[in-house]
């Protein structure tokens, strides 16, 4: 009877070695190909590439203002910020936006990222303006990660975006 119940605990562990392996395997592809989507997202606002920001968007995709208690088409959002954009390409203004996260859940087709951003403006005379904002986005993945909704949901500080330093960084 005992070596019936050390093979089967024996059996069962290796199981749930190997399913455990293969679950870090998967949340470290994601995480991985996540973290070059939020670079990419990065990349778009500091060169100004509206094509390739609208690209990491999903064409039904919705964002959330806590801010204004508002919810309403992503592709509205990106009719306003296209002007933005395209002031940023021509080098009217420079943009820079940083991402940090504190929770990443998901699978191999669903994130739930939760952080903030720190978007810089910069004018031609130097002026800066810093905002930074609470995020929560929902990514799902068909063929390649868009972003389905996102919540900005309030204003935050640079103290916290520097208490958020801990989190990972894009």
């Amino acid at each position: 009877m005992n070596k019936i119940v050390t093979l089967f605990l024996t059996l069962t562990l290796t199981a749930l070695s190997v399913c455990s392996k293969e679950l870090l395997t998967d949340k470290s592809s994601r995480l991985k190909e996540l973290d070059a989507y939020w670079k990419e997202v990065s990349r778009c606002v500091n060169k100004g590439d509206f094509a390739g920001y609208k690209a990491t968007c999903h064409k039904d995709g919705v964002i959330v203002s806590g801010s204004s208690n508002k919810a309403y088409p992503l592709s509205i959002a990106l009719k306003r910020w296209e002007k933005d954009f395209t002031n940023t390409k021509s080098g009217k203004v420079k943009a820079i936006v940083e991402f940090r996260f504190s929770k990443r859940l998901g699978d191999n087709t669903t994130a739930h990222e939760t952080g903030m951003f720190c978007y810089t403006s910069i004018k031609p005379d130097g002026t800066t303006t810093k905002d930074y904002i609470h995020l929560e986005a929902l990514l799902l993945k068909r063929g390649s990660w868009k972003i389905m909704m996102e919540y900005q949901k309030s204003k935050g500080t640079a103290e916290e975006w520097g208490e958020s330093a801990r989190g990972q960084k894009f």
